[in-house]
């Protein structure tokens, strides 16, 4: 999904942040936006790949369709810098998004990723609850995996084997950043593991996007429960028919189309 038709202004930034300076692409909306809201994109890659572009159709249809400032940055990855480097780095470029002398509102900021950059949002979302700030409008959990305790082998998909996340990726990945086993039940790193969620009153809604066979379906939805049960649930929505990073590695256009709709809807209402 490459959305020709999108076609907004970018530019390319480094934001300070722990760990050393974070390249970022920063995607502006169609002219006539007057002070418009901010959005941080995380893209995925299991917390071990990096390639921020492949969120570029993403960015720009949500700086088309939103009006907002959507900045996309890389981030430290494993196994070079394990946790918690990765949710540390990506709580400073929402700090530095929010702050008052950048050239959109950073009152009005949103934060959301797919996949690791899904569980990176969630972490920031947690740090701003814990650390007073900065103010989160939303955060957006696309097929997040929200629990590393759980190893992948015991995670189901009803399409069995031929799921795309398969047990032997959930271990190298988590194996990458976590290698300590007792260290993946940290809030940050398993928000919907354990009663790692039982203290969230307070934190960003949420609206969490799942995908019906994916094997993470089900802590998302865990997580959404939580949420929900707290009042910061905006939404929960599963799509059908579709698996992990259903957007980026298959032809579900319409289905895309429709999921890249809804997350913008919420993303408006949340920063109108």
């Amino acid at each position: 999904m490459r959305f020709p038709e999108f076609r907004v202004p970018t530019d390319e930034i480094t934001i300070p942040a722990r760990h050393g300076p974070v390249p970022a692409t920063v995607y502006h909306p169609p002219a006539g936006a007057t002070n418009p809201a901010v959005y941080v994109n995380v893209h995925g890659g299991g917390f071990v790949v990096g390639h921020p572009e492949q969120d570029d159709p993403w960015c720009r249809y949500l700086a088309a369709n939103a009006g907002v400032v959507v900045i996309n940055p890389d981030y430290v990855l494993a196994p070079r810098h394990r946790f918690p480097a990765a949710p540390h780095q990506v709580y400073d470029v929402v700090c530095w998004a929010a702050a008052a002398d950048r050239d959109w509102d950073g009152g009005r900021l949103c934060v959301g990723g797919q996949s690791a950059g899904g569980n990176l949002s969630a972490a920031a979302a947690r740090l701003a609850l814990e650390n007073g700030g900065p103010r989160i409008a939303l955060q957006v959990l696309h097929y997040a995996p929200l629990d590393l305790v759980t190893a992948a082998r015991d995670k189901s998909s009803s399409l069995g084997g031929r799921a795309v996340l398969k047990p032997w990726m959930g271990e190298v990945f988590d194996t990458a950043y976590v290698p300590d086993t007792a260290q993946r039940r940290d809030r940050l790193a398993s928000p919907a593991w354990g009663a790692n969620a039982d203290g969230i009153a307070g934190i960003a809604p949420a609206l969490v996007v799942t995908a019906e066979h994916d094997r993470l379906r089900d802590e998302a939805r865990r997580y959404a429960e939580k949420l929900d049960a707290v009042g910061a649930l905006a939404e929960y929505y599963e799509v059908a028919g579709v698996d992990h990073g259903y957007n980026i590695m298959s032809d579900a256009a319409d289905v895309t189309r429709r999921s890249y709709a809804r997350i913008a809807e919420h993303v408006v209402r949340a920063t109108s």
